[in-house]
């Protein structure tokens, strides 16, 4: 089935907006406060934040496909928590480098913000720079670093990235785990690993994570006007600081043995949100 966003004429938001009715129609929930987009080792998260209202099928979306990696769901979960407010979980991820364009990779976000979201919580395993950060770490982002070479902006549309990572959210996150530290994602292009000179080229450069997803969807956030909360997993030690060659075997195992514990946290910070 062809996928709306792929006509380059097609107007991105409108069909956010089609996503989001959709949405509303099959779940019942007409307006959503909080989304989730849930990586690698996070998506345990959904079933303890609340009381899931319905569950579809992505495909079922305007604009969503199938997630093309293992280890994310191809479902959109309307979830209601305890505060008797409505989050919405975004299990259809595409990554930049399946090659659909950004439009695809931050149609969740515009989405989201369709559905009425104010908060965004971006979540992703990633490899860490840091030697003292051992795989299982969650990492609250302060800031990214784009190395896409792209940008869901269009046009001469300028937004400001200063304080993109809410420092407010942070701060929430932090009452619940205060051992939590933070640090500057830095997203390439993938979908290879990046080499051990590339990761110091990232320490370099200000970076203590790296991965190939959320400062795309970041951006997207901005954009529009939702505050964001980005949240890493450390599922390994990047390339060149950990001895060993690097597998997405590797990176499921991490995620699988931190899943419990990660996803309580995430459902303890959601509650307080």
């Amino acid at each position: 089935m062809n996928n709306p966003l792929d006509d380059s004429k097609a107007n991105p938001f409108e069909i956010a907006q089609q996503a989001a009715e959709r949405i509303a129609a099959l779940t019942g929930v007409h307006q959503h406060d909080i989304a989730l987009t849930l990586g690698s080792g996070w998506a345990k998260a959904a079933d303890l934040i609340g009381e899931t209202v319905a569950t579809v099928d992505a495909t079922e979306i305007p604009g969503f496909s199938a997630p093309a990696v293992q280890g994310h769901v191809a479902t959109i979960r309307s979830i209601q928590l305890p505060n008797g407010k409505h989050a919405l979980v975004l299990g259809a991820r595409t990554h930049f480098y399946e090659g659909h364009g950004v439009r695809r990779v931050v149609h969740g976000v515009r989405t989201a913000a369709a559905t009425g979201v104010k908060t965004m919580v971006l979540t992703n395993g990633c490899g860490g720079i840091r030697p003292e950060w051992k795989p299982g770490t969650p990492v609250l982002i302060s800031d990214h670093i784009n190395l896409t070479a792209a940008s869901p902006l269009e046009g001469a549309k300028f937004v400001d990235l200063t304080d993109l990572y809410s420092a407010r959210l942070r701060e929430v996150a932090r009452s619940v785990d205060p051992t939590l530290d933070d640090g500057v994602y830095v997203q390439f292009r993938g979908p290879q690993y990046e080499t051990p000179a590339e990761v110091q080229m990232a320490k370099v450069l200000g970076g203590d994570l790296v991965g190939m997803s959320t400062a795309l969807e970041a951006i997207a956030v901005r954009e529009a006007g939702m505050e964001l909360l980005g949240i890493s997993l450390m599922t390994n030690q990047a390339a060149g600081i950990q001895k060993t060659p690097l597998s997405h075997a590797e990176v499921l195992e991490a995620g699988r043995d931190a899943e419990s514990r990660i996803s309580a946290l995430l459902a303890q910070i959601v509650s307080k949100l």
